[in-house]
C-alpha cells in the first residue's frame, strides 16, 4: 500500500499580482527546484492550521485563517508515496517575507512559473494561477 503524504500550500499574491515560490535547499529531496510555500499537516492539524505555522516557520509571516481561500490542489504520486496538497490562494498577511530555511525566495508572475523548475506536484497548480490572476 502506498503512503499518503498531506501537505498543503499557499499562493501568496502580492498587489501587483505576483506569487512567492521558493527554492529548496541543497541536501533537501528536489533540491534547486521552485514550489509554493508550504509543509506537511500534522496528525490533528486542520491544513489551515498547518499553512498559517509553515508560513510562520519557512517565510516568517503572519496569515490570519480568514485571509486564506482554497483555490484547487494537486494529487501527485511519486515512486515512494502519494501526495495531496490543497493551495489556497492568500492576498494579506503581516510582515515581510524572507527566507528563514536557507532557501531564495523569488516573487513572479503566474505565467512566468511555468518556465521555472518544480516539482511534478506543484507544476500542474500553475494553470489555476493564470486563470485567477492572468
Amino acid at each position: 500500500m502506498t503512503r499518503l503524504l498531506l501537505v498543503v500550500a499557499a499562493a501568496l499574491v502580492d498587489i501587483d499580482g505576483r506569487v512567492l515560490v521558493t527554492q529548496r535547499p541543497e541536501g533537501r529531496s528536489l533540491a534547486g527546484l521552485w514550489e509554493f510555500p508550504g509543509g506537511k499537516i500534522e496528525t490533528g492539524e486542520r491544513p489551515e492550521a498547518a499553512l498559517i505555522r509553515e508560513l510562520r516557520e519557512e517565510i516568517g509571516i503572519e496569515v490570519e485563517e480568514a485571509c486564506l481561500a482554497p483555490l484547487t490542489f494537486a494529487s501527485h504520486a511519486y515512486p515512494d508515496m502519494h501526495l495531496l496538497m490543497p493551495l489556497y490562494i492568500c492576498r494579506r498577511w503581516s510582515g515581510v517575507a524572507r527566507s528563514c530555511e536557507g532557501q531564495a525566495l523569488r516573487w513572479t508572475f503566474p505565467v512566468d512559473l511555468l518556465e521555472l523548475p518544480m516539482p511534478p506536484a506543484d507544476a500542474p497548480l500553475i494553470p489555476a494561477l493564470i486563470d485567477l490572476l492572468g
